[in-house]
């Protein structure tokens, strides 16, 4: 008789696998549900303004460019006012058509682009600039100006090589 047949079998302990496998669904599950539901795409400024009522009272994110002449700090609170331009949300025909630096002017010189009034309670943050992506996040009020909680900027100088 070897050593090895002395040894009393090892038995797996299927209350345990099975403990561990619903634990680890379990997380799994919360974390991919997590994920889905606080996943915000952008959306564009037209489709903000087409659809303020199914917006409306939600937070949303919407991309624009920055016109910069309409930037404006409040002395008394400090806040900073602007208005985004339209831009598009089709990355492909962006490129096709010479890049997002020539998309964001195009967009702050297009008279019938659609524009959307901006109020963000913070300080001015610097790459807040003329023909800038603006990347916000907040709610649309009745008056149709959009209340920005956060505020993302791409310089537009980030774009320029590629304009070569």
């Amino acid at each position: 008789m070897t050593e090895k047949n002395n040894r009393p079998a090892k038995r797996i302990n299927w209350k345990v696998v099975i403990s561990l496998t619903a634990i680890i669904g379990g997380v799994l599950y919360l974390l991919i549900s997590s994920t889905i539901n606080n996943a915000q795409y952008f959306i564009t400024v037209d489709e903000l303004l087409a659809n303020r009522q199914q917006y409306a009272n939600k937070s949303v994110r919407v991309s624009g460019a920055v016109i910069g002449d309409t930037i404006k700090v409040s002395e008394t609170d400090g806040s900073v006012s602007f208005e985004v331009a339209n831009i598009s949300a089709d990355h492909k025909a962006i490129e096709e058509n010479g890049g997002m630096a020539k998309a964001l002017a195009e967009a702050v010189n297009d008279p019938s682009a659609a524009h959307l009034k901006v109020l963000y309670t913070g300080p001015k943050p610097d790459l807040l600039k003329d023909q800038a992506q603006a990347i916000l996040t907040g709610t649309i009020n009745t008056d149709n100006v959009f209340m920005a909680d956060e505020l993302l900027l791409k310089c537009p100088t980030k774009y320029e090589g590629a304009m070569q």
